[in-house]
């Protein structure tokens, strides 16, 4: 969530991991579906699960008015209205059509959607699924509202382009069960690899824009948002592997757990969709996260600090500023207070291949999410009014290689360059 530039036709194609959205066509109205109560609340639920707020609604303005900004590297689109008002909105849109852009990834008027619009992942989505999201979508209060155009540069606003990349990285069909699973780890999978679609994050983006099959979740960077989603399958990172269900299911419903506290993206993916799905959903997504096999990121061992003086005393200036600064919290040997402070210990968010996430908290501070299970959580204050990027990258460094952690150092180069980004 790492986009990289060549050629007119890799540029274009880039531009589909950050794209825009679909578009309401204009036709005659049509009868509307024959709905239930049931059906439309369980739309609702479906929708939250889908995450659909988080990109359809811009805050304190009315759910899924659209014309929220997404800033990216190649300018700034704007998601569409997805009210069921008959002009700006999908009012006139059948049953029928939703599914037919949720599955194939195309608009009502054969228009090729951008994957920014997560039908790579919706493309599984059942039809009576799709149908309930759309009796959701058709209850909710209608607002008159033009979507605002796309402000992209030449070549990305070329739409045809989206051919190829599709022909690449994109297969049409709905979520196949596995046979040789049980219902629940298949549960579990529809989930995470349809409506949550997870991928589109915690998996790496090369040169075309796309993602490869054989490296689903194993981690990348967030475009535009400078956080870094973690590897799922690797223990060293985010790998579940070794946490106990558990664990897994309070991290995903609270943002908070004895193991670790979520920040950044996922604490709005927390926010807005996880808190709200069934205890049976949330287990059953932890049962399939816990299963992905375990894929080493580097083929490295541990990484140890350097025994040279310059080395060791970025080690002792770290202490210093921990000692000051977070040994209140995370107590003095790194096991913190959970599940109020997480450990830093034996933390693989801490200890992964990429520092970007310690250290934009360390920066930047944070809050794990409100929840309704955990409605007044613990958070962290930001330092970067206090610290300099050399002791932002010594303290950094030293809990990446305090307490037997095996992260790498940081440099004050790598701590400026983020202070720079998320204050622009």
């Amino acid at each position: 969530m790492t986009i990289r530039r060549n050629r007119m036709m890799v540029a274009a194609a880039c531009l589909f991991m950050v794209g825009a959205f679909l578009v309401a066509g204009q036709s005659q109205p049509q009868s509307p579906p024959t709905t239930s109560a049931a059906q439309v609340e369980r739309g609702r639920y479906l929708a939250q699960a889908g995450d659909c707020i988080a990109c359809h609604t811009v805050p304190g303005k009315p759910i899924f008015s659209g014309n929220r900004a997404l800033p990216t590297p190649f300018g700034t689109l704007y998601a569409p209205n997805i009210t069921p008002d008959p002009k700006t909105g999908i009012g006139r849109w059948t049953a029928a059509e939703f599914y037919n852009m949720m599955h194939t990834g195309r608009s009502r008027d054969g228009s090729l959607l951008y994957p920014a619009m997560p039908f790579a992942s919706y493309t599984k989505v059942t039809r009576a699924d799709s149908d309930a999201i759309f009796a959701y979508l058709k209850s909710v209060p209608p607002v008159t509202q033009q979507n605002r155009p796309h402000e992209l540069r030449f070549p990305y606003n070329n739409r045809a382009l989206l051919i190829g990349w599709r022909t690449l990285y994109f297969e049409e069909g709905e979520y196949q069960p596995d046979k040789t699973k049980s219902a629940e780890w298949n549960r579990g999978a529809y989930l995470v690899q349809g409506l949550g679609h997870c991928a589109m994050c915690h998996t790496p983006i090369n040169a075309l824009g796309g993602s490869s099959e054989a490296k689903a979740f194993q981690g990348g960077l967030i475009p535009m948002q400078h956080w870094y989603a973690p590897s799922l399958t690797s223990n060293r990172e985010a790998g579940l592997g070794e946490w106990d269900i558990r664990d897994i299911m309070d991290l995903l419903q609270t943002g908070v757990s004895r193991r670790s506290v979520v920040f950044g993206p996922m604490a709005e993916v927390t926010y807005n969709s996880l808190q709200y799905l069934s205890d049976e959903d949330v287990r059953a997504m932890a049962v399939y996260l816990k299963s992905l096999p375990d894929k080493e990121t580097s083929a490295n061992g541990p990484n140890q600090l350097p025994n040279t003086p310059d080395a060791v005393q970025v080690f002792s200036e770290g202490r210093r500023v921990y000692e000051a600064k977070c040994a209140v919290c995370h107590a003095s040997d790194g096991r913190g207070m959970p599940p109020h402070y997480p450990p830093l210990a034996n933390n693989q968010s801490i200890e992964m291949e990429s520092a970007v996430n310690p250290i934009r908290m360390v920066l930047n501070g944070g809050y794990p999410p409100g929840t309704r299970k955990n409605p007044m959580p613990y958070g962290m204050p930001p330092f970067a009014q206090e610290l300099s990027d050399v002791e932002v990258a010594a303290v950094v460094t030293y809990i990446r290689t305090a307490w037997g952690n095996h992260g790498g150092p940081v440099t004050p180069r790598e701590a400026n360059a983020l202070r720079v980004v998320t204050m622009e």
